[in-house]
């Protein structure tokens, strides 16, 4: 099966709703850079989504994978943090089926690299398609709740649209 590889964000966010496993179940291993590792597990403690991606680690189907191409790094960290730019040159690589990205940047930068990307929110509109998760709405309000993440109004009525949701409950 061909590479996936994931930013910090959506391995946080998916940890915050108790559904890291979607990656697992979608993809059947995923990489990570170390810079993703540190942010989340080492610099992240205490905080969502630090033991569980350990323990995938610890379970084998979530994995530590250092890029090589340091002249792209470079030219990534220029635009990126160190989590965003080495999962991109990771990806680049390893020529990734898909990237998994949430900040508006690396999205843009990983067009440029011609990189199938998604995040949480494209991960739970699948779940909800795959029956896996019985309401995107559900899962957004926690989200925006619960980990503050940032998802404009608009966008919110889309996605719900897009799986069959009424936008109000």
């Amino acid at each position: 099966m061909p590479d996936a590889v994931s930013d910090s964000s959506t391995l946080i966010h998916l940890s915050v709703l108790g559904r890291l496993g979607l990656l697992q179940e979608f993809y059947g291993h995923v990489l990570i850079p170390p810079a993703v590792w540190k942010e989340v597990v080492e610099e992240g403690q205490g905080r969502a989504g630090a033991a569980e991606v350990a323990d995938a680690v610890q379970a084998g189907w979530l994995h530590i994978v250092t890029p090589t191409n340091e002249a792209v790094l470079r030219l990534l960290k220029r635009d990126l943090d160190d989590g965003e730019a080495e999962t991109i040159a990771l990806a680049v690589e390893r020529q990734a089926v898909i990237v998994f990205l949430d900040e508006t940047e690396a999205r843009k930068i990983a067009e440029i690299y011609s990189l199938r990307k998604t995040g949480v929110i494209g991960l739970l509109v699948r779940a909800v398609a795959e029956g896996t998760c019985p309401s995107l709405r559900q899962e957004l309000d926690r989200l925006r709740h619960n980990s503050g993440f940032g998802i404009s109004e608009e966008l919110y009525r889309q996605v719900l649209a897009a799986v069959g949701e009424d936008v109000k409950p």
